[in-house]
């Protein structure tokens, strides 16, 4: 069995165990990183990695336990890193290293994480596909390398997936998480707000949130004990009680579902089939599940408020980041998003927010009475490369419809593959739990992984 083969957790074992060195598990990863470059997975390789790797093992001889000490690990390029460049998915900060690690950044360093590199990223995550000027390819998903691994955290799901890392570091604005690992067969989730800390917080609409993208819940929870440690002074800051690698599900949920896109695409069959399988399935598990009509949809003025509020998420990043003669380096859809957010005025701003924590709260009083919502991750299967061209919000919404509202909602969600169709692409579901309900959510997604079997599928390229 070849290293990768082995998921973070039987890593991590091995490790303690002395039956594998960190240094020895980095190398195999860093080989399978340049053999498989092609797929665009990683914007910058770190090369202090093999150093970082026998620091790690000197620990390890020497008793330390630490979390995840000796376990390679990427960093999504929207995350600062100490001494290591960080592009933010733009040509514009092509040559940026920053001086501080992030928050998140920082845990997954102190709990002994061997970060191998960045990986790719939309350009201020603000696309739900990878593909920017810093690399020469777009993130694509291994099962079909024609095709994108969705975005804006498809480096880390294409690396997962590839066998290129074992667990990867995402973050999710409007399901930059959980539409990439529909897309690559992985499991993504999307924490609680104020589980992984944001802070400091720049708005009381906190949307974005980092989380783990892995291969098992098993991985996804490891991950997540390190990530789940607020900021000294968030302002959403809690903290879970005991560890999510206790994954047990003690009582019958009742879970609502949907297919209904809530634009003027209908479902497609395949994320139909990824709701019926998987309902039916945790009915045998001994849930209750019932249809029931999407709660709202998004309709003109909801669609305008979340492209308002992405304008002025990208506006700020850039007026804060970018110096002004470097802005011609943006790619098309950034700079239609600032001439979105050059129209916008502070009222403007306010009720863009307004408008999406109303559409948010629609949903939150529709599904009270249930614990889980059950829906496809996204309506359809990957898309090829091409299939954005510049000013493309309403094509990119009606693929990623499902996801944003528990972003906007602050619930934890999590997308677990459903199946790969006749023509080898993956299709997810979305499940999403009752606020900070976070470890019943990943105890139902560990018992449908223990259902389905689905870590026992791979792309063509894991063997390779």
């Amino acid at each position: 069995m070849s290293l990768h083969e082995l998921t973070a957790a039987q890593q991590l074992k091995a490790l303690r165990a002395k039956e594998i060195s960190s240094r020895e598990l980095t190398a195999h990863y860093l080989g399978r990183i340049e053999r498989h470059a092609d797929l665009g997975a990683f914007v910058t390789v770190d090369e202090s990695a093999l150093d970082q790797a026998a620091k790690a093992d000197e620990r390890l001889a020497a008793g330390d336990r630490a979390a995840l000490l000796g376990l390679p690990l990427g960093i999504k390029d929207l995350a600062a890193t100490a001494g290591l460049r960080t592009t933010f998915g733009s040509a514009a900060l092509a040559e940026f290293v920053p001086q501080e690690d992030s928050w998140t950044v920082g845990l997954l360093r102190q709990a002994g994480a061997v970060v191998l590199g960045k990986t790719n990223t939309s350009e201020f995550g603000a696309t739900c596909y990878t593909e920017n000027d810093v690399t020469p390819r777009p993130a694509v998903t291994p099962y079909a390398p024609t095709r994108y691994s969705s975005g804006s955290s498809g480096g880390a799901a294409t690396a997962v997936a590839a066998g290129l890392l074992p667990v990867a570091h995402a973050s999710d604005g409007a399901g930059s998480i959980r539409t990439p690992a529909a897309t690559c067969h992985l499991v993504g989730m999307k924490p609680s707000r104020g589980l992984v800390s944001p802070a400091p917080a720049t708005s009381f609409l906190v949307a974005s949130t980092e989380g783990p993208m892995a291969r098992t819940v098993e991985d996804a929870a490891l991950l997540l004990d390190v990530m789940a440690s607020p900021a000294p002074g968030d302002l959403y800051g809690w903290r879970n009680e005991g560890s999510f690698t206790a994954l047990r599900l003690q009582r019958r949920l009742k879970i609502a579902m949907w297919t209904d896109t809530g634009t003027s695409e209908d479902a497609d069959p395949q994320a139909e089939l990824a709701v019926r399988r998987t309902a039916s399935m945790l009915e045998e598990l001994g849930h209750d599940v019932r249809e029931i009509p999407l709660p709202a949809r998004w309709d003109e003025p909801v669609s305008r408020a979340i492209l308002a509020w992405f304008a002025y998420q990208v506006g700020a990043v850039t007026q804060l980041m970018v110096p002004p003669d470097r802005t011609r380096l943006l790619r098309p859809y950034a700079r239609h998003l600032l001439a979105v957010n050059d129209t916008l005025s502070a009222n403007d701003i306010v009720m863009s927010q307004a408008l999406l924590a109303r559409y948010a709260s629609t949903f939150l009083a529709a599904v009270d009475d249930y614990d889980v919502v059950l829906t496809p991750t996204t309506n359809g299967p990957p898309v090829p490369i091409g299939h954005y061209t510049g000013d493309e919000a309403d094509l990119m919404l009606k693929w990623s419809c499902h996801t944003p509202w528990a972003n906007l909602a602050g619930v934890p969600a999590i997308s677990l593959p459903s199946h790969v169709d006749a023509d080898g692409l993956p299709h997810g579901v979305h499940l999403v739990g009752r606020n900070r309900r976070d470890s019943e959510l990943l105890a139902l997604a560990a018992q449908l992984e223990s259902a389905s079997l689905w870590d026992e599928l791979h792309p063509p390229s894991w063997h390779e």
